[in-house]
């Protein structure tokens, strides 16, 4: 099998592989791109496989990025339905699954993760699904019975989005959260305590500090066992305890990858010609004070941009605030910032009920918020985030104070 050489070869067809490439041909850049992504789609979003796509109310076409047509306009070859096996960096080639190689100029990893699977007895039992692809979703309805038992493990934004779409499909939703509150690694205790209260009123059953022992069935699942020897009977098992990152091939060629592969803020590796972005690209974070990684549309599309215009000459630093959202039932939580290693939780409402906001505070600044049905203070508290000025906490905390009008030292107007 020949091969097949490219100016920029885009491993991985996600979000970060699609922003990445038409930012480069805005950008004027006039060479070849080629995508390689495992899925045999075009580059779509994937938030709302575990919403809109899973509740029938979007098909697969309405999830594309683009239409059909841009790819071809633009002149990007989408090489669909294999990924990238090994990596040579000194000739620059990659070698496909099916074989073939491919020639790059400049490489950018934009493969993401794959769903971390348990690694308990009964782990591959049939029955037991992941959410991250539209095949994940399709085979999981093609699996949903009318009033199916599901158990899903793990208490992070997809179980619980998840949990959410099945319970108004009317199946049996029992959620399994290892830690002791739900989302714990990414909020504090006044919005998990929400959450696990929103969906227990949904009917949702809801267990923390639950930690799965074994799956149990013979050839499917049928059930759920926890190390306290409980049982949970179960038609379907849905798993989302996280991603690893793809980066093996990287890895293997000799790059740096502890947990993802380490990029500075131009989104640059090691190899001066290779770049990583996305969920898979270990990069320094201002918000964080260190190297993170962050799974997120908004984490995607920006450093998408930073290595396009890397490439284009342009050295635009990534220095994006992280903020994402998610949707359960009626409310709609968008989140601004890092709430990691904060020193104070400040509420704004009543959080028994939807409109109210979480602060976080570090050193006397706003460093994140968690808003829940509070759009203004979303919007509000991003420029408070990224001004890092010092906040009268008393009057952040009142809701009837705009948070615009709480920088220390400032009256409201």
């Amino acid at each position: 099998m020949g091969q097949t050489d490219y100016d920029i070869v885009i491993a991985g067809a996600g979000q970060a592989a699609a922003q990445c490439a038409q930012s480069l041909r805005q950008g004027g850049f006039p060479g070849s791109i080629a995508i390689i992504g495992d899925e045999d789609a075009a580059p779509y979003e994937r938030p709302p496989l575990s919403k809109e796509y899973l509740a029938g109310k979007r098909d697969a076409a309405r999830l594309a990025l683009r239409k059909p047509e841009y790819w071809q306009e633009k002149q990007v070859s989408l090489l669909t339905g294999r990924r990238v096996t090994a990596v040579d960096r000194a000739e620059r080639t990659l070698t496909l699954t099916d074989g073939a190689r491919v020639g790059y100029g400049k490489l950018i990893w934009a493969t993401g993760g794959r769903p971390r699977r348990l690694s308990c007895p009964g782990a591959g039992l049939a029955g037991v699904h992941a959410i991250r692809t539209i095949a994940d979703i399709d085979a999981l309805k093609a699996d949903l019975v009318p009033g199916a038992r599901v158990v899903i493990v793990g208490g992070g934004y997809i179980g619980l989005e998840t949990a959410a779409v099945l319970r108004a499909m009317g199946h049996e939703v029992t959620v399994l959260e290892a830690q002791e509150r739900l989302l714990a690694r990414v909020t504090s205790p006044p919005v998990s305590a929400f959450y696990a209260e929103l969906h227990r009123r949904h009917g949702v059953d809801v267990r923390l500090s639950a930690q799965v022992s074994a799956l149990r069935g013979e050839g499917r699942v049928n059930g759920v066992e926890l190390s306290d020897g409980s049982l949970i009977q179960a038609d379907i098992v849905i798993v989302g305890i996280g991603i690893i990152p793809n980066v093996e091939p990287l890895a293997l060629a000799g790059l740096p990858c502890p947990n993802g592969v380490v990029v500075d803020a131009l989104c640059r590796t090691q190899d001066p010609h290779i770049l990583a972005i996305g969920d898979c690209a270990l990069h320094p974070n201002a918000f964080a004070g260190r190297a993170i990684r962050l799974e997120s549309v908004q984490n995607a599309v920006d450093q998408g941009k930073v290595a396009a215009d890397t490439i284009l000459g342009l050295e635009k630093p990534y220095a994006a605030l992280p903020w994402f959202w998610s949707d359960q039932y009626d409310v709609k939580m968008q989140a601004a910032g890092l709430a990691m290693d904060y020193e104070q939780v400040l509420v704004r409402g009543d959080t028994t009920a939807p409109g109210f906001s979480v602060l976080y505070l570090r050193d006397g600044r706003l460093i994140a918020i968690d808003c829940l049905n509070n759009a203004r203070d979303f919007i509000q508290a991003k420029a408070l985030i990224t001004g890092g000025k010092l906040i009268d906490a008393a009057r952040a905390a009142d809701p009837s104070v705009e948070l615009k009008a709480v920088i220390d030292g400032e009256q409201a107007a």
